[in-house]
């Protein structure tokens, strides 16, 4: 909360950003929740919606870096469950054969923390050009017409990725688009170990500070679902972390590590083994996706 320039002393979510709605203090009603377990690890899967309608499922399902791929299999089904799901919602009826899915990989390839889009996009298998080959081979698979886009990142192409992705859009007339981002989180804990679907679309770099032309139903013309996992936080939060972990009232010295942690807040950190962490997610994600709407189903 800001006051006169200052913000007023309320812990870490004074100054440290996040995407995941069930960290960023929005009206959120809980709608429902479940619980299962794969390979011996917890978790929980939560829909809610905002005040103002919009919808989100959060699956928090522990850090997918230390899964081991005998676990992917039940992790894909109960994300596919969910990704079916939401389109249904979107939709207003469930996923059918001769749906247009174009799934969009935001972020930049080249950065491994931001490339959870464009690896997700890498691992799919898309299906809409099958289709002009074999119109027969199509029909048989009983898949959604499923096709992808990386649009890049401004400074590598000039250019709004929501302005490439309208364009692809056109071309293709998808009746769902689903932009596949790497999210900002505010607790380190979340790193890789939570997963947000969203039906309100998304708005690419926002939670670093880098706002962009929105990816929505109005700048794309169709509905637009956003799938994220976080894999940065702020620098701050790694301090507020420590602070806390070695037993300092970090609530009462809020205002003053405000001002100190202010000047830090150009930093993005990412954890040490962001390699195999963004490679098992991308895995995961595209996995998921082949499930809901490609061959996989």
């Amino acid at each position: 909360m800001e006051t006169n320039g200052k913000r007023t002393g309320r812990g870490r979510e004074a100054f440290t950003r996040t995407d995941l709605a069930c960290e960023a203090g929005r009206e959120i009603v809980r709608q429902s929740e479940r619980r299962v377990e794969v390979g011996g690890v917890p978790v929980t899967v939560t829909r809610s919606r905002e005040v103002d309608g919009g919808r989100y499922v959060t699956v928090a399902c522990g850090r997918i870096g230390e899964r081991g791929e005998e676990d992917l299999p039940a992790l894909t089904e109960l994300l596919a469950e969910e990704l079916v799901a939401m389109a249904t919602v979107m939709l207003g009826r469930g996923p059918r054969s001769d749906d247009r899915v174009l799934v969009v990989g935001l972020g930049n390839a080249d950065m491994t923390p931001d490339a959870v889009g464009p690896g997700t996009v890498r691992r799919m298998t898309v299906t809409r050009h099958l289709r002009g080959y074999d119109e027969a081979l199509f029909a048989s698979l009983g898949c959604c017409e499923l096709s992808a886009l990386s649009p890049g990142v401004m400074g590598q192409t000039g250019m709004e990725s929501a302005e490439l992705v309208r364009g692809a859009a056109e071309l293709v007339r998808p009746d769902l688009v689903i932009a596949v981002d790497a999210l900002a989180a505010r607790s380190c804990e979340r790193l890789a170990a939570t997963v947000q679907l969203s039906d309100g679309g998304i708005g690419p770099g926002a939670g670093i500070g880098n706002h962009r032309m929105a990816i929505d139903r109005e700048s794309v013309g169709c509905p637009v679902m956003a799938l994220g996992v976080p894999t940065v936080v702020d620098s701050s939060t790694v301090v507020w972390d420590a602070l806390a972990e070695a037993g300092v009232d970090t609530e009462a010295l809020s205002d003053r590590l405000h001002e100190v942690l202010e000047q830090g807040r150009s930093f993005i950190v990412a954890p040490r083994d962001a390699d195999r962490m963004v490679e098992m997610v991308c895995m995961w994600l595209a996995r998921a996706l082949d499930r809901a709407f490609g061959i996989g189903g």
